[in-house]
């Protein structure tokens, strides 16, 4: 294998647009980890997986936030400790992130729930925490993490570009996941799809009942948009990285393209903002209650008309958790 190409340098402003995706990733995940805890009846199986991928996203974020403004030079204590977090968390994402996909295609696709739902949970947590963590750890031990002259990153810390098995050790820590979820995803994501236009033409072939197939296919494209756009996203933000991954293998001095060091940039640290939009702010459910929670809450105390409020409130309320499980697990 060729010896490593010289460091790439990171501009101020390459710099504040990595930083910035940054905070606005954490902000993202934080505000994801908010709404589950502030509002139980929204909580699902499915919304309890995108509680723990938002947990991972943001120490991942934050991890990679304090690589950049570091902007190691070398092998320090703090570069392997940043290092360390931001591959245990970067990892964990992925496994959540393909445990979301896996959890959505045995609950629509296959029906599964009840205990067989709770067992399977418990295999999530101890894949995607446990492995990770092990891996690091072994990682760690061997001082296989360290320096990366951000070749491999963009000013964080990862696998040491001096050790001799260092594409090993980069398949191990994270591109050999990428690559899996890259395959899985879209794979998962297709048959869901597949799966719920087969209900859908199920459902028009009953004419009786057509206003109710026409209210269940309307929930369900929204939920089938979003199917959509996990895998694209996913793809499209990490895609960088593995470019540019491929890139220093062959020490192409392209590795060092301004353009490719920010969308690598943005694609390893945007997740959890990416999640965040999709599943919070273009959620009904959720963003009703976020604008509510911002704007409205000055105007609901002075309650006027005591004996009308009461019926349509609870009519509302009782309206809200029937249209929420109506939804696919995903939204």
């Amino acid at each position: 294998m060729p010896p490593p190409a010289p460091p790439t340098v990171l501009v101020p402003s390459e710099r504040a647009v990595v930083l910035l995706s940054c905070a606005l990733s954490a902000l993202g995940s934080g505000l994801l980890v908010a709404t589950h805890a502030l509002w139980p009846d929204l909580r699902s199986r499915a919304r309890l997986l995108l509680f723990f991928l938002s947990l991972a996203d943001l120490l991942s974020a934050a991890s990679y936030f304090y690589g950049v403004l570091q902007d190691f030079e070398g092998s320090s204590w703090d570069c392997v400790l940043q290092g360390a977090v931001s591959t245990f968390a970067s990892t964990s994402s992925f496994f959540w992130t393909v445990a979301i996909a896996l959890y959505l295609y045995l609950s629509i696709v296959r029906s599964m729930c009840g205990p067989e739902a709770r067992r399977l949970l418990w295999v999530f947590h101890i894949v995607s925490w446990g492995v990770p963590l092990v891996i690091t750890v072994i990682a760690v031990a061997l001082k296989k993490i360290g320096y990366d002259a951000s070749d491999v990153s963009v000013g964080w810390c990862w696998i040491d570009l001096e050790a001799e098995d260092r594409v090993l050790w980069m398949l191990l820590t994270g591109k050999l996941w990428e690559l899996l979820a890259y395959v899985t995803l879209p794979v998962l994501y297709l048959l869901i799809r597949k799966h719920i236009g087969r209900a859908h033409a199920a459902l028009s072939e009953y004419r009786p009942i057509i206003s109710q197939a026409q209210q269940l296919q309307r929930q369900t494209s929204v939920a089938d948009k979003k199917l959509v756009l996990i895998p694209l996203i996913f793809i499209f933000l990490r895609v960088w990285s593995t470019v540019r991954f491929i890139l220093t293998l062959y020490s192409s001095p392209v590795v060092q393209s301004p353009v490719l060091v920010v969308l690598h940039g943005i694609g390893n640290t945007f997740q959890g903002g990416a999640n965040c939009i999709t599943f919070a702010l273009c959620t009904r459910a959720v963003r009703t209650r976020l604008l509510s929670l911002c704007c409205c809450c000055p105007s609901q105390p002075p309650a006027q008309s005591p004996p009308k409020a009461p019926a349509p409130s609870q009519t509302g309320q009782a309206q809200r958790p029937t249209r929420t499980p109506g939804e696919l697990p995903c939204t």
